[in-house]
């Protein structure tokens, strides 16, 4: 680019492309050129030379390359021989001038033309006559669709910045953006890559604004007081430097240019900043721009002065422009093209000797790549232009995203879109707050924001009233007043009007799902009422935070159950636990009886008596009634624990009946969605709700499905029955079967399960910025709570029984079960064990010699197990019970036998049956009497009769 410099990076990659091309045009005609003969390559340039800035620049850097290149390189024997060419602006002369060059002049090349349009035909003429054509500057990503090896897009695509554009919006979470470009294929070329870009990083487009390229001032002006009209406050801007500037001079005119709105331009005028007039500068002040990023090395800033001197000499009215990227393309894609063409002929081995003093003015390596015949962009610079110059406040790179300084050695390696890797930006209007990218429009329409109509019931939730008089309508109701609240809460003025949703005879239009489609399709701004969040409504809109309890639920009717159940008083108690309650007082029964048989009268006697006793001894517990005393230590330690348990399970069972037959005496009918499913009963919902779609997915057939517009409709069908084709149950959001609570109090009652759901919420088209703002007052209104609780209790806390307790939801008892006293069981069976274990080791103890006969025999073991079966069912003599009614006995037998209360009989009937006496006197016990062959029982006191009673073991 300079004198005697060798090629750059960038210019060896070109060559390396423009060879294998050219070699196919002219290595034919230089056979007959002799060694040191000069050869000169006619290359047409087709530039517009009026007054456009890139056509002028163009042919400056053309012509300051081709003097540099060969004055750097004396000994080639090729030389280009530029024809120029003026294409005028316009697509027929631009393309009239390439066909005059390749039939008359037979050029080689073709270095242009400028814009877009040009190049689209231009390149078909190239490519039927087998010449290449070169643009640095037709920029539009729609010319790589038109596939020829005879094209080739030195300047890089406008694609390219679409990522740096989005990255800076992602920055400030901005959600909408307008694009505003050119209507023509430079224009139009960028939009599908721009709104994708966008579209992936969930920025909305809602608009696409389009300006012919010969537009008039009134017709510009027009467009942008529409886009005033509109919420979106960001515009991103894609047009040639003429138009633009005539389009920020109108937008500063009318007031676009203000505090609030942000512009981003793309490199279609970012690149001219440094050119463009001073008038024009001020005007678009607060604008950012995005431009492929060119090192500011002392090589560039060199090459740049001596540039900028050559454009003065041959142009000396226009001392504004300044040298930009096209520049450079232009300088670059001619030095590509004169080695290409030297590279054909050349006896030079290679470019070695060349490149050792070269040295790189403009660095193009480090930012940017060479392949598929177009440039690909590493590296984006951004531009603040304020006043009549402008600021760098950042870069973008494909890899890491934004970044504050390139050359940063601590830079992160993660991909970024923070603000905080920008410097400070002057936005329009002087101010350094960042714009929120959005506003209501003051000179605008309201907001239409549609509501549903209620044509008869749950009218709390929106209420539309009409005045025959003045012909309007009033729309109030609990979700409307909670949307006004939340208004008021707004840092800023939020205009509107409420839209009912209904056709000519004033009712509802559809259903909810088609008053939410109405802002889809933009019919209209928002929706308020009382609309569920559902997943397949926010496919299509986007909600604010819910207001309301969330929720879909089951409502049955409730029954007292009371009276129609006579087994009411076994419900306490669980099957399991009855069994093992039972069994628990006949083994404690058991083990009473084999602790105190030995030693205690009450528990002997014939078999029937002792089995009684025990028994009677067991289950006279529960009630505390027990009146048989209890000698042993453990006896008494077995009745402690389990005295202790009974009273334990009689006191929860008490409570447990009291409440089934006091508080859970209203019922469910139904508790279970699966019994109506199976018993194919009917259940309901409320017309215009999404929960049709649910009951389907359920299992629950269309002529299931009942229908009903209000709570007295609700109770209708549930005072009929399925039977009678009413309904036994119904599914319906929180707030609405609230409502019905409140009114038929204990009529009703919600049963599980609920259904999760969004809640009510309000409805906006996707992307808008009211969303997150509506939401945040949301949460600000329902913190304070004051707003909220008035305007509940305006609207849904009006019934009468309000306050009963059957608006909360009732649910099914369940019954003591054995799992809530395994543990008590578990004492009882341990206490039980432990006193058995100490009486069967005293007994055997105390019968030790009955056990030490050597014998081992099976008919002795036998005797010994029958001895001690006899033994054990044998009164225990040395307990002091039976020693303290022995003696009571023998001192008077005969008051003993008087208060039997039995008849006198002879003492020759004690022969074979005798009686014991109880301790207390009030009783008398038959024993068993004695075999023939037995022995007369020992007489334990001389001096008593044969005819005293004398008492002989039973036998069991």
């Amino acid at each position: 680019m300079v004198k005697n410099q060798a090629p750059t990076t960038l210019v060896l990659s070109l060559f390396w492309w423009f060879f294998g091309v050219v070699a196919t045009v002219t290595g034919q005609r230089n056979k007959a050129t002799t060694l040191l003969q000069t050869r000169l390559v006619k290359v047409g340039v087709v530039l517009d030379l009026g007054g456009g800035m890139v056509g002028k620049m163009g042919s400056n850097s053309i012509r300051m390359c081709v003097n540099d290149f060969y004055d750097s390189h004396p000994y080639y024997k090729t030389r280009l021989q530029l024809i120029l060419r003026d294409s005028q602006r316009d697509i027929v002369t631009a393309a009239a001038q390439v066909v005059d060059l390749l039939k008359n002049e037979q050029v080689e090349a073709v270095i242009g033309p400028v814009t877009t349009m040009e190049a689209m035909f231009v390149i078909n003429l190239g490519d039927k006559a087998h010449v290449p054509i070169v643009t640095f500057s037709a920029t539009s990503p729609s010319l790589s669709s038109l596939h020829t090896p005879y094209f080739f897009q030195i300047a890089q695509k406008d694609s390219t910045q679409v990522e740096a554009i989005s990255a800076i919006i992602q920055a400030f979470r901005w959600k909408e953006v307008v694009p505003i470009y050119v209507d023509n294929s430079y224009g139009e070329g960028l939009i599908p890559w721009l709104t994708n870009s966008l579209q992936k990083a969930y920025i909305r487009v809602p608009y696409l604004s389009a300006i012919d390229f010969s537009a008039t001032d009134d017709a510009i002006e027009r467009e942008l007081y529409k886009l005033m009209t509109m919420q979106t406050r960001l515009f991103v801007v894609h047009m040639t430097p003429l138009l633009g500037s005539r389009l920020f001079a109108i937008a500063k005119t009318i007031g676009m240019m203000d505090q609030g709105y942000v512009w981003i331009v793309t490199d279609g005028m970012a690149n001219f900043f440094n050119s463009l007039d001073s008038s024009i500068m001020e005007s678009m002040e607060g604008v950012l721009g995005v431009r492929p990023y060119i090192p500011r090395t002392k090589q560039f800033l060199d090459f740049r002065a001596r540039w900028k001197r050559q454009f003065l000499r041959d142009n000396p009215t226009l001392v504004d422009i300044n040298l930009n990227a096209f520049g450079i393309w232009a300088y670059d894609a001619t030095t590509a093209l004169a080695m290409a063409v030297e590279k054909l002929d050349s006896t030079l081995s290679g470019f070695t000797n060349v490149g050792k003093n070269s040295s790189n003015v403009t660095d193009l390596e480090n930012f940017v790549k060479f392949g598929g015949g177009e440039l690909q962009a590493s590296a984006f610079e951004i531009v603040n232009a304020i006043g009549n110059g402008e600021r760098n406040i950042g870069f973008w790179m494909p890899e890491k995203g934004l970044i504050r300084n390139m050359n940063a050695k601590n830079a992160t390696t993660a991909y970024s879109t923070s603000k905080e890797n920008l410097g400070t930006i002057i936005w329009p209007g002087d101010s350094y707050s960042v714009p929120k990218g959005w506003q209501i429009p003051t000179n605008g329409n309201k907001l239409k924001i549609g509501v549903p109509v209620k044509d008869c019931g749950y009218t709390e939730f929106v209420k539309i009233i009409h005045d025959p008089i003045t012909n309007s309508r009033k729309v109030t109701g609990f979700c409307i007043d909670v949307f006004n609240a939340v208004v008021e809460a707004l840092p800023y003025a939020l205009p509107f009007e409420f839209i009912p949703f209904e056709n000519s005879n004033g009712e509802m239009a559809g259903t909810y799902d088609d008053l939410v489609n109405q802002v889809y399709y933009g019919k209209s701004d928002g929706v308020v009422g009382d609309t569920t969040i559902t997943a397949n409504r926010s496919n299509y809109v986007d909600f604010t935070l819910p207001y309301t309890e969330s929720g879909v639920t089951m409502v049955v009717p409730i029954r007292d159950s009371r009276k129609k159940n006579a087994w009411a008083f076994l419900k306490p108690l669980t099957w399991d636990l009855w069994v093992t309650t039972f069994c628990t007082f006949v083994f404690i029964g058991f083990v009473v009886w084999v602790l105190e048989h030995r030693i205690n009268n009450h528990f002997r006697g014939p078999l029937p008596y002792q089995i009684g006793t025990s028994l009677w001894f067991s289950f006279s517990t529960m009630v505390f009634s027990h009146q048989e005393r209890v000698e042993s230590n453990c006896g008494r330690f077995v009745v402690i624990v389990w005295v202790f348990v009974v009273q334990i399970l009689v006191q929860s069972y008490t409570a447990s009946l009291t409440s089934l037959l006091t508080v859970e005496q209203l019922r469910p009918a139904n508790t279970d969605v699966h019994q109506l499913l199976k018993n194919r009963l009917n259940v309901g919902y409320l017309e215009g709700s999404f929960v049709p779609g649910m009951l389907k997915d359920m299992g629950f057939k269309d002529e299931q499905l009942k229908v009903y517009n209000s709570v007295e409709e609700c109770n209708d069908l549930f005072t009929k029955g399925s039977a009678n084709g009413g309904i036994d149950a119904a599914f319906d959001e929180v707030p609405y079967v609230m409502r019905l609570l409140e009114t038929y109090c204990s009529k009703y009652a919600m049963v599980e399960p609920r259904f999760k759901t969004g809640g009510f919420g309000f409805v906006f088209p996707r992307g808008s910025p009211l969303v997150g703002d509506i939401s945040r007052a949301i949460l600000n209104v329902m913190r304070q709570g004051t707003n909220m609780r008035r305007i509940e209790n305006a609207w849904l806390n009006g019934s009468s029984c309000r306050d009963s307790n059957t608006n909360a939801q009732v649910s099914s008892s369940t019954s003591l079960g054995l799992e809530s006293f395994w543990g008590l069981f578990l004492v009882v069976g341990v206490s039980c064990l432990l006193a058995l274990i100490i009486f069967l080791a005293t007994f055997l103890y105390q019968h030790r010699h009955i056990l030490s006969n050597h014998n081992r025999s099976d008919s002795s073991i036998k005797r010994r197990i029958g001895v001690l079966l006899n033994t054990f069912n044998e009164r225990d003599l040395s307990s002091h019970t039976f020693k303290k009614s022995d003696s009571s006995v023998t001192s008077s037998p005969t008051s003993v036998l008087a208060s039997t209360h039995c008849p006198p009989i002879s003492p020759s009937s004690y022969t074979e049956s005798n009686f014991f006496i109880s301790p207390d006197q009030h009783r008398y016990y038959a024993t068993h009497q004695h075999k023939a062959t037995q022995e007369p029982a020992p007489i334990t006191n001389n001096t008593h009769t044969k005819s005293q009673a004398t008492e002989i073991p039973l036998q069991m």
